[in-house]
């Protein structure tokens, strides 16, 4: 099974609404990002305590790290009612203005992947956010007059991958700026656990360490692959997850014990045997595993730079010896002096 397949399975209702039991509800039961729930949890006290509607946030990460379980948090936390929307569903600044009229006070709106919101529609954010009030613009050429209505006091929550994306003056607007980092194995077997008590999973300790050794540092992975082996564990055996069970189950959907899938795997054997270690640029690599430019530098580098086995350079994409080890293939006996020709 590949990353992709993971990260966004077919849709099937049972599995969604599997999918929203498996979130947590209140700042509580969020596990993992300790810094950040500690710093949220003051931020959502001190507004609780002066009966306002908390700050505007932004949570920046990447994918499947809690990000929008956070927003649904905030919503619960503040007594408030969620409103859900995404920048790529926001086309035209009318669209975003029917959202922000029709909030009440104290309302969470939360904007998914903000960064991919267009100029027009941003702007239409700067005086809803700062001032709670919204410009209309009625009638056009000379007869057009403009006219400011006043909004109620709501909370904007944002979410991005590509913090980098957003624009400085909708930055500096939030009260509130988070990351969210990739989890520590010993977090996610915690959720691994907690989610196989909600789902009914009769899991051990070996299996659910497995399993978190194997999510790429992400709860939503996590989530997957226990469905997947919980599947595999109801067919092929008595439907306990031990040890060796995950273990099965993993190797036939091809996740490594790295957390590498086919996809994965592809990248580093482009890397290391079809350009045989020499630099890459992202076109070329994208072309020799058939994948877009963005899905490689979004979905797939991010962690294989994380575990060492990949190395961006201005002459382009260099795997490492650690890829080179992991794919059991001899390090190139001129690998070290690339990198040091290579430069950050």
């Amino acid at each position: 099974m590949s990353r992709e397949e993971l990260l966004h399975p077919k849709a099937d209702p049972v599995e969604a609404a599997e999918e929203t039991t498996l979130r947590p509800r209140r700042l509580g039961e969020f596990v993992g990002q300790p810094r950040l729930t500690e710093h949220l949890d003051i931020v959502l006290q001190a507004a609780r305590q002066r009966g306002q509607a908390v700050d505007h946030l932004l949570f920046a990460g990447p994918p499947g790290t809690g990000k929008t379980s956070l927003a649904a948090i905030v919503a619960a936390e503040m007594d408030a009612h969620l409103r859900v929307t995404s920048g790529p569903a926001r086309e035209r600044a009318g669209h975003l203005a029917a959202i922000l009229t029709n909030l009440d006070d104290g309302d969470v709106l939360f904007v998914d992947e903000i960064h991919r919101l267009p100029r027009a529609v941003e702007e239409v954010l700067y005086p809803a956010m700062e001032d709670f009030q919204l410009d209309i613009v009625i009638g056009r050429g000379p007869s057009a007059r403009s006219i400011r209505l006043d909004l109620p006091r709501f909370t904007l929550v944002g979410a991005t991958t590509r913090a980098g994306l957003i624009t400085g003056p909708l930055r500096d607007r939030f009260g509130f700026v988070a990351r969210l980092e990739y989890y520590e194995p010993e977090d996610l077997q915690k959720i691994v656990v907690r989610a196989a008590r909600i789902l009914g999973v009769e899991i051990d300790e070996d299996g659910a360490g497995e399993l978190a050794r194997r999510a790429r540092g992400t709860p939503r992975i996590a989530n997957r692959l226990l469905k997947r082996v919980r599947d595999y564990a109801e067919v092929r055996s008595d439907g306990t997850v031990i040890g060796s069970t995950a273990r099965a189950a993993l190797e036939v959907f091809e996740v490594d014990e790295r957390g590498l899938d086919r996809t994965d795997r592809a990248v580093l054997h482009a890397l290391c045997v079809t350009f045989a270690g020499n630099p890459v640029g992202l076109g070329t690599l994208a072309v020799a595993v058939n994948e877009e430019p963005d899905t490689v530098e979004d979905v797939y580098e991010p962690f294989l730079l994380k575990q060492g086995m990949l190395q961006r350079t201005p002459r382009g994409r260099i795997a490492t010896a650690s890829a080179f080890a992991h794919l059991g293939i001899n390090t190139p006996p001129g690998l070290a002096t690339l990198f040091e020709n290579s430069g950050p």
